[in-house]
């Protein structure tokens, strides 16, 4: 029997070049019951992101989502270009800001760019590579972004 070599989709470490700037074509309209699930399952119960009649009272008259879903959502759009299956760890994510709120409806679509690409001293089967990742809603307004750290494989690790 012939054996068959399974590769992954991500790149690996030497693949990345900096300033480059991944367009994903991944989308995704965020729902009521994605808002609403992510909150129940993660014990948030601020009414700003749960409780229509409460949020109907705020300056922004309807719930907002819950912005750990939006950090989540932005980079795992991310993933199937860039690191999926290739990545070892994320080290950290740092610069996180949500300019604009985000809604229940909105679309929201993401961008990553290559900020800097190094191999490890110690390990020469790794190295890191940090990304800043924007997400954007239908109008084109940035409603998330953040800086990741993430340790990936070299191609000679494969």
């Amino acid at each position: 029997m012939e054996e068959t070599q399974h590769t992954m989709a991500g790149l690996y470490l030497e693949d990345f070049e900096i300033g480059h700037v991944f367009q994903h074509t991944l989308r995704k309209t965020v729902t009521e019951s994605d808002n609403m699930l992510f909150s129940v399952m993660t014990l948030n119960p601020q009414p700003l992101h749960i409780d229509f009649e409460f949020s109907s009272k705020t300056e922004w008259g309807k719930p907002l989502v819950n912005s750990l879903f939006t950090l989540g959502l932005m980079i795992g759009i991310s993933v199937n270009d860039t690191t999926v299956g290739t990545t070892i760890a994320n080290l950290g994510m740092t610069d996180v800001t949500f300019p604009a709120p985000l809604f229940h409806g909105d679309t929201v679509r993401v961008e990553t760019q290559v900020i800097s690409v190094r191999r490890s001293k110690s390990k020469p089967d790794r190295g890191i590579v940090e990304f800043e990742h924007r997400a954007f809603n239908q109008y084109g307004v940035l409603v998330a972004q953040c800086t990741r750290q993430a340790m990936m494989k070299s191609k000679g690790a494969a």
